[in-house]
């Protein structure tokens, strides 16, 4: 089977699928990244901190990069159209529906029971980013040491961020454009 057509099946799946918008589809991606050689669960994380700092939705973003390192231009298209097409579908086909059942309980119960779905999804992804930037197993398995487990310079990071971004109100764009300065000045 072509790349390209593997690039828009898996994506058209997790455009389907990945409902909560960009943060929801790192779940998926996280079982691409499993399942082929397009990129590594390392790279993940390089393509959310991409993804997260320029302008467009996080899920196209990432589709586009991930169909970009694997097929250059022309996967990038295809993945960001794989992405996308499900979802122009389906609010096409919900917005002639809604307009009729908007004020059906059906329809308020599926909306309502769909909440914790998308909040698994993201606390999923936050596990998932968690494990791969602020624990480094395979430093781990290769030492057998503990305190390779957990990587200093990141935890302390991780730490001063949280707690800077909880007591000091400024735009996601000022905290990203510093965590990378950081990560530039001391070699991350």
């Amino acid at each position: 089977m072509s790349i390209l057509i593997q690039l828009f099946l898996e994506f058209f799946k997790i455009g389907l699928f990945a409902v909560g918008g960009g943060l929801a589809t790192i779940p998926f991606l996280h079982q691409l990244a499993e399942k082929y050689t397009w990129f590594t669960v390392e790279t993940l994380v390089d393509m959310i901190a991409i993804s997260e700092s320029t302008p467009g939705a996080m899920g196209v973003n990432m589709a586009t990069y991930s169909g970009f390192t694997t097929a250059g231009i022309s996967g990038s298209l295809i993945a960001t159209l794989g992405l996308v097409l499900p979802s122009i579908v389906i609010i096409i086909i919900i917005a002639q529906f809604l307009k009729q059942f908007s004020d059906s309980p059906v329809v308020k119960a599926i909306f309502t029971g769909l909440k914790p779905a998308v909040a698994a999804l993201i606390l999923c992804a936050a596990l998932n980013l968690v494990n791969v930037s602020v624990i480094n197993l395979s430093a781990f398995q290769a030492s057998g040491n503990l305190i390779d487990l957990f990587p200093l310079k990141n935890i302390l990071l991780f730490a001063v961020l949280l707690l800077l971004t909880t007591k000091i109100k400024k735009h996601p764009i000022v905290w990203i454009a510093l965590s990378a300065a950081v990560g530039v000045l001391f070699q991350f």
